[in-house]
């Protein structure tokens, strides 16, 4: 299953699991710890961690989740930011290596991680968020490990993503999005050219239309399922490759698979055209099977179209993007 970034209240989420940041001594402390054992119950959630009594930093227990939305709390303790110089990293690596194996043996199919250490912690936020997905990205490729897994920012401020990158995508943006007004000027010219032409002329350009409509119609050989497992093939990829690079969920892919009438949400063709490494050219040849086309009327198309000629094929890296620029997220 998937990684999804979320902005919300950790506390709101319907999960399996719900991952605390916690200290070693398992003692309700401050910032997410606090809030999570506010909504869980601070006296009978301070209870359960009292029966297991210490966690050191980098690995993993769990307790009931009490009056959360879940079934489990993940308590993991995260390491305090020295300047990299004590294995902060390794640390926190482990943090979401744990936890995941955790709920993996716990049977959960979701869980929900703050963005561990990069509070109170100090540990610098664009270095946290590399961190947490590229561990839940090897986790989640494994064979056996199906789960949905959100990571989940407060707000845009707590959102550590690459100023350096984030200029980069916005002065690409800049110089190819059509903005909205170009469009709607265009529009009301050629509609001022319509009511211009005559009965006859108009006749003629909707005859030629259909005639050009039907003759693409029958252009038409494959679909979008058809072409998707063909690229697929091309690339040598297995679909579980497929499907898990381009943060798709299984059942999801089988749908695409066994439904060859399938169509999918634009995002979802290119999360596939990502996970395949495809050029613009093929990628334009898969968003055509299901009746789209890159725009640079969209914010989505430019930012994906940027990434594509830099020949950045990283999900998550691409979803950070998106994320920053409130867009929506490919795949899950």
């Amino acid at each position: 299953m998937p990684l999804e970034i979320v902005r919300n209240d950790i506390t709101k989420m319907h999960v399996d699991a719900i991952v605390n940041a916690a200290n070693r001594e398992l003692r309700m402390g401050g910032g997410v710890c606090g809030t999570i054992f506010n909504a869980a119950g601070a006296a009978q959630l301070q209870k359960a961690c009292n029966e297991i009594g210490y966690c050191p930093v980098g690995e993993a227990v769990s307790t009931e989740a009490f009056d959360l939305h879940a079934n489990y709390i993940i308590h993991t303790v995260g390491p305090i930011w020295h300047g990299g110089k004590e294995n902060e990293e390794g640390h926190l690596r482990s943090c979401y290596a744990n936890s995941l194996e955790l709920a993996h043996s716990l049977n959960c199919e979701s869980i929900a991680f703050p963005l561990i250490s990069s509070g109170i912690y100090g540990y610098p936020k664009e270095q946290a968020l590399q961190v947490a997905i590229s561990e839940i990205h090897r986790f989640l490729m494994k064979p056996d490990h199906e789960i949905l897994v959100f990571l989940v920012v407060f707000d845009q401020a707590s959102f550590g993503f690459s100023g350096k990158l984030s200029q980069s995508i916005r002065n690409y943006i800049d110089e190819n999005y059509v903005e909205h007004q170009q469009l709607k000027y265009a529009r009301s010219r050629r509609v001022l050219e319509e009511v211009s032409y005559s009965t006859e002329e108009r006749s003629t350009a909707v005859h030629q239309t259909v005639e050009g409509l039907e003759e693409a119609l029958s252009r038409i050989k494959e679909n979008f399922s058809d072409k998707l497992l063909q690229f697929i093939d091309e690339k040598g990829m297995t679909d579980a490759q497929a499907y898990k690079k381009a943060n798709i969920d299984r059942r999801l892919f089988s749908k695409i698979r066994n439904s060859p009438g399938y169509t999918p949400l634009k995002k979802t063709v290119f999360a596939f055209a990502i996970a395949l490494e495809l050029d613009l050219e093929e990628t334009a040849e898969l968003l055509g099977t299901a009746g789209y086309a890159l725009s640079h009327s969209h914010k989505l198309d430019v930012i994906i179209e940027y990434f594509i000629i830099q020949k950045i094929y990283n999900i998550h890296e691409i979803n950070e993007a998106l994320f920053a620029f409130d867009q929506p997220l490919l795949g899950a």
